[in-house]
């Protein structure tokens, strides 16, 4: 007879260092969506307002990137 343990969380995440793997892989993937905000938001602000324009954005949009707008 075969039984199973359905009690214990997925692999890698009980315990002390499945907590602290998680922390580094949630602390990691937010730096990494701020960095792509800021070069997102560092190509557009060296377009001029005519190029902006011309993609549908103006300059406050450009700032709003990032700040959880739909425009990421």
């Amino acid at each position: 007879m075969a039984v199973f343990d359905t009690t214990r969380t997925a692999q890698g995440t009980s315990g002390l260092i499945g907590r602290i793997g998680a922390l580094i892989n949630s602390l990691t993937a937010t730096v990494m969506v701020w960095n792509d905000a800021r070069i997102t938001r560092k190509s557009l602000s060296a377009l001029t307002d005519r190029e902006l324009a011309d993609i549908g954005l103006t300059r406050g949009d450009v700032e709003a990137i990032g700040v959880d707008s739909p425009l990421v």
